[in-house]
């Protein structure tokens, strides 16, 4: 056999294994980014649209979310410590007849604390306690994410037409909230345990764990029996 033929074969081995390498490269890629997406659910398209449609931006955001946070492990509550925040929360929505932002606020700042009792981070640094709820509770996170965004900007509320604050808005943001904090107040369970054969979440916004829905299937809370003021 010639050196000529010798060095081609060479060559063409060296292309096999280079191209062989790349598809395995991408294929691990790719399913990484279908286990990001299995995992964050609507949280992984949020991600994406924060950075403008760029999807391996948002998969490295998340993998590094992971990283930190996916081997943080849930405290229980003594159940007299889970009675008291669901008193808490009862009067939250209670007190949303009379003034929703008010309540809303107070929403956010018990999912806050109730994170931080179940051994997540400070809720004094948000974005890190954000980040790792979503990696534990992604399928209900964008609630606190909404409460919080009411709290942060309550001197500028967005007004209807008339000045009034839309209830609308915030009876909406309470009822997703309500979601993560079931999650939060009810035993520790793992993303897998806490989905049905078919998928989909034991708890879905605005639905409690007894799976008690008013017929037009808003939770039969105070404030949806009557108009809060200003609605």
């Amino acid at each position: 056999m010639s050196t000529g033929l010798i060095i081609a074969l060479i060559v063409i081995v060296a292309a096999v294994l280079v191209v062989a390498a790349v598809l395995t490269l991408r294929g691990r890629g790719s399913q990484h980014g279908r286990g990001l997406k299995r995992r964050f659910g609507p949280e992984y398209d949020r991600a994406v649209a924060r950075h403008d449609g760029d999807e391996k931006a948002a998969e490295r955001e998340l993998a590094e979310r992971v990283e930190r946070h996916g081997s943080l492990r849930q405290q229980p509550l003594e159940p007299a410590e889970r009675q008291r925040y669901e008193d808490r929360w009862t009067a939250a929505q209670e007190r949303f007849v009379d003034s929703p932002r008010e309540a809303v606020i107070e929403a956010d700042r018990l999912l806050a604390e109730l994170a931080k009792a179940r051994g997540f981070p400070d809720g004094g640094q948000y974005e890190e306690q954000f980040n790792a709820l979503s990696v534990h509770h992604a399928d209900h996170v964008h609630g606190y994410r909404r409460v919080h965004a009411v709290a942060g900007a309550r001197t500028n509320a967005r007004q209807d037409g008339d000045g009034r604050t839309d209830t609308e808005d915030l009876r909406s943001a309470m009822v997703e909230a309500r979601a993560l904090f079931e999650d939060l107040v009810g035993p520790s369970r793992s993303r897998e345990e806490s989905r049905t054969p078919t998928g989909e979440s034991h708890v879905r916004a605005g639905q409690p764990r007894d799976g008690r829905e008013d017929s037009r299937g808003h939770l039969p809370w105070a404030f949806n029996r009557r108009h809060a003021k200003g609605s």
